[in-house]
């Protein structure tokens, strides 16, 4: 594996792991955990198809991390 596939599998394994402790109730989806998983991992996916030139996942990562994004500021403030 290339170093792209492995910044792209990490992100990925991130926002899944999000998902999956949030389904079993392990985290709540306004925990900071779940917000930076999401985050972190949305932008890594992101910069891989990003790098790869992968316009679909692209618009789908970056919206993602946009909304991770507001997510945190809103964590924040509150």
């Amino acid at each position: 594996m290339s170093n792209i596939d492995w910044i792209g599998f990490i992100g990925v394994f991130q926002i899944l792991l999000a998902y999956i402790l949030n389904v079993v109730g392990k985290i709540k989806s306004n925990d900071l955990t779940f917000i930076l998983l999401n985050l972190v991992g949305a932008s890594m996916a992101c910069f891989a198809s990003i790098l790869m030139e992968y316009i679909p996942f692209i618009i789908l990562e970056g919206v993602w991390t946009i909304v991770s994004l507001i997510s945190l500021i809103r964590y924040k403030r509150n």
